[in-house]
């Protein structure tokens, strides 16, 4: 795996690290497999409940390594097969952007179902500068999550937004400072990691699949059906008449 990333299980989370901070934790396409590869594998891990993205140093991930842009297939594109790898996982994932992040770091976020941002971060996202074309899978995400106006500030004015901004437009779902981040994040994992699997894992794809325009509306009454038929849902149904936290156990 090499030393530019950390991945761990703690408990029900997967704990991800990008660990290059001399470079500004920016994705070489060896790194973008080797993760790739690693988070396929866990996502066949009915046991994990979450997962936090994070970096190490003053930046979350400035993309990915232009100087071998060159020689990319964009056909098999690096960074738009692990994002989508990202996005695709089926327990809520959680981004915790420890400072800037730039390029292709925008999409690996954007992929994440939550984001904590710092106060003393900002974003920008320089392919017109640079004179490339965004992968389209990652122009398709910011539309869907920022919506066009900013996706176009983002990619057609290239923008550099700074946290509250960002905040504003969708780009971070909380806020903190610096010193709050790793807090806030415990805190938003302790309550995903409380609710119901089976609930968590339909949903989410039901919703990423209605934010592509891909809303299989058969496949979602099959996890309306599956949560229903659960003994998550019988615990759910007690829990609530005792007046007690549910204990969930994704069955």
């Amino acid at each position: 795996m090499g030393a530019s990333f950390h991945i761990a299980v703690e408990n029900t989370t997967l704990r991800v690290r990008l660990d290059n901070p001399a470079q500004h934790n920016k994705l070489s396409p060896a790194t973008m497999k080797a993760l790739r590869e690693e988070l396929t594998g866990k996502a066949e891990d009915r046991s994990l409940r979450v997962m936090v993205l994070t970096g190490t140093g003053k930046s979350f991930c400035a993309g990915a390594d232009l100087g071998e842009l060159g020689r990319y297939n964009f056909d098999e594109n690096p960074l738009e097969q692990l994002t989508d790898v990202v996005e695709r996982l089926p327990f809520p994932t959680i981004c915790a952007l420890n400072g800037g992040v730039y390029g292709g770091g925008a999409d690996l976020a954007l992929s994440c179902d939550f984001r904590i941002g710092i106060t003393t971060m900002s974003a920008f996202i320089p392919p017109a500068r640079i004179g490339i074309h965004y992968p389209p899978a990652g122009l398709a995400r910011a539309v869907a999550r920022l919506g066009l106006g900013p996706a176009k500030r983002f990619f057609l004015a290239c923008e550099k937004m700074s946290a509250e901004e960002l905040k504003a437009i969708g780009f971070l779902d909380y806020l903190v400072e610096p010193e709050a981040l790793a807090a806030r994040t415990a805190a938003l994992v302790q309550d995903i990691a409380g609710l119901a699997p089976l609930s968590l894992r339909g949903m989410k794809e039901t919703l990423n699949d209605i934010a592509r325009g891909e809303l299989d509306i058969a496949k979602a009454r099959r996890f309306q059906a599956d949560c229903l038929q659960s003994d998550d849902f019988r615990e759910g149904k007690q829990a609530m008449a005792e007046k007690r936290p549910a204990k969930f156990k994704g069955a």
